[in-house]
């Protein structure tokens, strides 16, 4: 086990500050800001995290603005609606090459507000330009007009037309909060939705600015609002002003808006918690399986809804497999810096740092082992926190069973593959899972068994949320429903059955003998067996 002098950093000399990129300006953070209702004249002190240092004061939307913003928002979507569709993807073309030319900036936003590393903040930046890149393609047929056969052959017809729902509220969460901000609303903008997004108070910069690129795009302005406040103040009166809900966070958060959204009868997509496992096979490659399990376990600090928080190794290999992870883990460079430096980067706050602390302290008092790591580190960051493994974790300790989101893995031994399956699939999460080996046809057999609804194989999680193509959802607690995909475009939308009948010829005609006419229509029910209807 090393010791916290022991550990790499690229912290900034002592008694240095920390410069902040150029890029972000008093005047520049101004400008984000002002397009946050705040009637009531709240403010959030919006940090820096790598410092704790106020960047902006951050107005809080009172359900008066909330209102408004949803009414500004429903004008602008009358309009948005009726243009074809040709002319709505015109703007996502655009909005495509600017989000590219503008990543860096955006990417000091993101590390600004978050504390995130640089490779993860240039990285979150691509994923609203993956997802425009994929919808602009798939759109134009899944919003095109389906016709198919009606009741009667050649005098009937349906149909399919799909009409925007109106006005989506997004509730973004604060690890990927200009992804999650942008890309959850891209494929609704496209369907002819507007768009009222609550994202978290600690990361409103990203999202705002991504907002004010769109707009150079073309956007209509007013048709993609946004509210800011905590979730119990302003999230109700959000739900209620919906058409539709698309939610990221907590499982425990998003009971609480399925019920409410279930209430008022609108739809909600929820992508909630996950307490992930990998499970390794006993034919890995172990310097491949090192470099991916360093990502999944410690991407974003932990701080990933799909990150690893559970290694199964295999019994015969458990001591290689665990000393190659761990000299791996201790040999990672943590540091505030708005450079590549730093592999590991802050957590997204004292509070959170503060929990992620405590469930460490509870695995190690009811028996747990640190093998490394597993203090704050004041000495980089206000909510800096060490790479930590654990062993000899159960279900009674708070990383366990619940969802730590942190920087902390715990490490498992098997003895057979059945007992690997059953241990990965004893949670009451199913978000994501990751299966290791050689032989990949019996690695996909082990991933098959497994009770998530992402599974990667040979990869933690990034194969699986970057196929844009496939929907990515949770089972059991860990959501309803799926982002990606067809779906993720559709579920934005509502089914028109347009039904036209050429001729009457649905009922019997007048004067008719009524037991001739169901003679006829009984036949032509047998008939209809094998015609094949599309």
């Amino acid at each position: 086990m090393t010791t916290t002098a022991d550990r790499p950093t690229t912290a900034a000399a002592p008694g240095s500050r920390l410069r902040r990129p150029a890029t972000l300006t008093d005047a520049f953070l101004a400008d984000l800001v002002a397009r946050v209702p705040g009637s009531g004249g709240a403010t959030w002190p919006l940090a820096e995290v790598y410092t704790g240092e106020t960047l902006v004061e951050l107005p809080q939307s009172t359900p008066a603005d909330i209102e408004a913003a949803f009414a500004a928002a429903r004008s602008a979507q009358q309009e948005w609606a009726s243009w074809p569709l040709r002319k709505r993807l015109k703007v996502f073309k655009k909005a495509h090459s600017l989000l590219v030319a503008n990543a860096l900036t955006t990417a000091d936003l993101i590390q600004a507000e978050s504390g995130k590393n640089r490779r993860m903040a240039v990285e979150e930046t691509c994923d609203p330009v993956m997802v425009i890149s994929h919808y602009l393609k798939r759109a134009p047929r899944l919003l095109a007009p389906v016709k198919r056969g009606g009741p009667v052959p050649l005098v009937s017809s349906s149909t399919e037309i799909r009409q925007p729902k109106g006005v989506v509220g997004i509730i973004a969460p604060w690890n990927f909060p200009f992804a999650t901000g942008l890309s959850d609303a891209i494929p609704a903008l496209m369907a002819g939705n507007a768009i009222v997004l609550k994202p978290d108070n600690k990361t409103a910069l990203s999202p705002l600015y991504g907002i004010s690129l769109l707009e150079q795009a073309g956007l209509p302005r007013g048709l993609f609002q946004v509210v800011c406040g905590e979730g119990p103040d302003i999230g109700p009166t959000l739900i209620d002003n919906a058409n539709y809900v698309m939610f990221t966070g907590s499982t425990a958060t998003g009971r609480v808006i399925g019920e409410r959204a279930g209430r008022n009868l609108i739809g909600c997509c929820l992508e909630l918690g996950g307490k992930n496992p990998m499970i390794v096979l006993d034919d890995v490659d172990p310097e491949e399986w090192v470099a991916g399990a360093l990502f999944g376990v410690f991407g974003n600090t932990g701080q990933i809804c799909m990150h690893i928080e559970r290694i199964y190794l295999p019994e015969s290999r458990y001591e290689e497999l665990k000393a190659r992870f761990v000299a791996a883990a201790e040999s990672l460079r943590i540091g505030a810096a708005y450079d590549f430096g730093p592999e590991l980067g802050s957590l997204i706050s004292v509070d959170h740092m503060r929990r992620v602390h405590s469930h460490v302290q509870d695995a190690v008092a009811k028996g747990a082992t640190v093998v490394t790591g597993g203090h704050p580190r004041p000495d980089i960051g206000p909510a800096f926190f060490e790479p930590t493994v654990l062993e000899g974790v159960t279900g009674d300790m708070l990383t366990g069973c619940t969802e730590t989101f942190g920087p902390v893995v715990a490490l498992h031994p098997y003895r057979s593959i059945d007992q690997a399956v059953a241990l990965a699939n004893d949670t009451d999460y199913g978000l994501n899972a990751s299966v290791w080996g050689a032989d990949l046809d019996r690695a996909v057999g082990v991933a098959r068994r497994i009770h998530a609804g992402n599974v990667n194989v040979n990869d933690s999680l990034a194969t699986a949320y970057a196929s844009k193509g496939t929907p990515s959802g949770g089972v059991k607690q860990s959501g309803v429903g799926a982002r990606h995909g067809d779906n993720g475009l559709l579920k934005y939308t509502d089914v028109q059955n347009l039904a036209v009948l050429k001729k009457q010829v649905m009922g019997a005609r007048p004067g008719q003998d009524y037991d001739e006419y169901v003679k006829g229509m009984l036949t032509g029910l047998r008939m209809m067996r094998r015609t094949r209807i599309r």
